[in-house]
């Protein structure tokens, strides 16, 4: 049975649409990726285009409220913002809580590929704790 992992934003448009597809991309048949946020804004475009760059299509999916989890069982919640840090519900208790804190792309500045390189900075630093931290954790 593939552990479930939901991760929280603010948003849900970037950071935890990315790690979502990535570990549901990665991990596929071990674990199973939700994202959601206290204050959905929607899926971010150049969060879509960067995961395609990689082979992710992540366009179809939704930009969730956290409520829409509650009272679901997950072996972790991970947020990836400290404003979802501080504002994750009680109720998300998982077998494992825990704060991965990344940059947050929308607020780059710059030339068009400049703020892209913002976004393929962070979906690479997000695949790479991702991978650390699931494959201590299946393993265990």
């Amino acid at each position: 049975m593939p552990k479930k992992v939901l991760f929280l934003c603010t948003g849900n448009s970037c950071r935890s649409q990315m790690a979502d597809g990535l570990v549901n991309h990665d991990f596929a048949g071990r674990i199973e990726a939700y994202s959601a946020g206290t204050e959905p804004h929607g899926l971010n475009p150049k969060a879509v285009r960067v995961m395609a760059e990689i082979g992710i299509d992540i366009g179809g999916n939704r930009s969730d409220h956290i409520s829409r989890y509650e009272g679901q069982p997950f072996d972790y919640v991970i947020t990836l913002c400290g404003d979802a840090n501080e504002r994750c519900p009680l109720f998300f208790g998982g077998t494992r809580r825990l704060h991965m804190g990344f940059d947050d792309p929308p607020k780059a500045t710059g030339t068009e590929e400049e703020v892209l390189n913002v976004y393929r900075r962070v979906r690479d630093e997000i695949r790479t704790a991702m991978r650390d931290f699931f494959e201590r954790e299946l393993i265990s």
